[in-house]
């Protein structure tokens, strides 16, 4: 009788990282192509080629996948620049560039407004979302919690609104102008890049 062959090092599919890549690339492209509320698990999952299961496997709800890809999407925030106020300019024009890249900007305004009546997922908006932000913003910028807090509301407020009022992002000198009036509220001793 032969031996049982050795087990694998790796389970049998896709390596994880590849997996959520192609189901983050579907979810975007999805929203892109059919808006927030009709790119629904079942249209992200046959756009990303896995089981529904797969996708319900990972993310419980379309707002967890929906935090998740935009994590991804988004990265780190761009914390160098020496300056505060070149730090702050930086934040705004990254998230700005985000919210304009395509399904980036339909995905976080439609989870917003999921979240208005689901507590639930307002949970997850905030501590998987906005606080890893808030918090390195804390610690970059040596601010309290409600001054950063209120940065990233006006930032990225103002940013959605005009997404969801146009369709279109916020053009380059309105961003600009956005962001001189937010450096006013932090005192900036130094002008932005």
């Amino acid at each position: 009788m032969t031996p049982p062959p050795p087990p694998s090092a790796r389970p049998p599919g896709r390596p994880r990282a590849a997996l959520d890549a192609e189901v983050f690339a579907a979810t975007l492209r999805t929203v892109h192509e059919l808006g927030y509320a009709r790119a629904t698990v079942d249209r992200i999952a046959a756009a990303a080629g896995v089981a529904k299961s797969t996708v319900y496997r990972r993310w419980p709800t379309k707002g967890a996948l929906i935090v998740d890809c935009l994590l991804d999407a988004f990265g780190p925030a761009p914390l160098e620049g020496g300056s505060r106020a070149r730090m702050l300019a930086s934040v705004v024009h990254w998230v700005a560039a985000k919210i304009g890249e395509p399904g980036v900007g339909d995905a976080f305004a439609g989870v917003f407004s999921d979240a208005v009546s689901d507590p639930g997922l307002r949970e997850i908006l905030a501590t998987r979302l906005q606080d890893p932000y808030r918090i390195a913003l804390q610690e970059a910028l040596d601010e309290p919690e409600q001054r950063v807090l209120f940065f990233i509301d006006v930032a990225v407020g103002t940013l959605l609104h005009r997404m969801g009022m146009t369709g279109v992002p916020m053009v380059d000198d309105d961003v600009a102008a956005l962001t001189e009036m937010l450096l006013a509220q932090f005192h900036a001793d130094d002008a932005p890049a």
